[in-house]
């Protein structure tokens, strides 16, 4: 009973990282068609943002506040000077991108060194779920990530700037005659997808070692999460975080961690195979 406690809890916590990846791969590459091969440094920037700020005496709490700015400023800024040059151009985009991960890692290395990053987790209680002691911490975390999901989805789908983003994606020519300023769109858009990443490097970073390449592992997982799911829509962010997160924690416990991710891998090129759209259609 205990094991399927902590199974289940543990698998919701990677659900819940995998969601904010996620939701930001949705909207740069699901909707936008932008193959950004960097989205996984911005969960490394995010972790390294709550490392310094730490480090200089400030909480948990405001780094998570800061994060997403930080992480919003630095994907405008790479829209601005290479992203929007790039539109529909795919391989110059995957080229361009994959090139700006390596600089990131590297200048992340040289400023901050190998070793890992000393962070602290902001809650070390643990409570007791049906006779199972479990950290708070990772159930703050899902609560977290289930309200900024939520958050998104209002944003995408009940304001003007959501309503102006799918007008611009759908049909960016009519959207330009309409008086849309597209390529603010883009940039907003763009900018909203990397602090989303940033945030769930914050909340990520307690739980892992914090080193420049740790954003590298998530890239493939978020890909396969918007893939599986159905690109461009929350529920099917949703449907793909479970499927490959809920699949991974489970696999974990009989196997080692490198086959667990690879056999999920051909778990999600078999679904695929069978549903394209994936399991949520757009």
């Amino acid at each position: 009973m205990d094991l399927a406690i902590s199974a289940t809890l543990n698998g919701l916590t990677l659900i819940s990282i995998l969601m904010l990846v996620g939701m930001g791969l949705a909207i740069i590459y699901g909707l936008m068609g932008i193959i950004n091969m960097s989205h996984g440094d911005f969960i490394t920037i995010g972790a390294f943002s709550l490392a310094l700020i730490q480090g200089l005496g400030g909480s948990f709490w405001l780094a998570l506040a800061l994060a997403p700015l930080i992480g919003a400023a630095f994907g405008l800024m790479i829209e601005k000077s290479i992203v929007q040059f790039l539109y529909r151009r795919p391989l110059a985009t995957i080229m361009a991108t994959w090139g700006l991960s390596l600089i990131i890692q590297q200048s992340l290395q040289l400023i901050f060194g190998a070793a890992p990053q000393r962070v602290s987790t902001p809650i070390t209680a643990s409570i007791d779920i049906l006779g199972a002691p479990y950290p708070v911490y990772r159930l703050v975390l899902i609560v977290i990530a289930a309200t900024i999901v939520m958050a998104t989805h209002f944003v995408m789908q009940r304001t003007r700037f959501g309503l102006e983003l799918r007008t611009v994606i759908q049909n960016p020519e009519m959207a330009d005659a309409l008086g849309i300023d597209t390529s603010r769109v883009y940039a907003i858009a763009f900018s909203l997808a990397t602090g989303l990443s940033a945030v769930a490097g914050v909340l990520l970073a307690p739980l892992t070692a914090v080193i420049a390449q740790m954003g590298v592992n998530y890239l493939a997982r978020s890909f396969f999460v918007v893939i599986v799911g159905g690109a461009g829509s929350v529920p099917g962010v949703i449907a793909g975080s479970s499927f490959v997160g809920g699949l991974e924690t489970a696999f974990n416990y009989v196997m080692p961690a490198t086959m667990s991710q690879a056999l999920v891998l051909v778990l999600a090129i078999i679904l695929v195979r069978f549903r394209p759209s994936g399991i949520v259609s757009r």
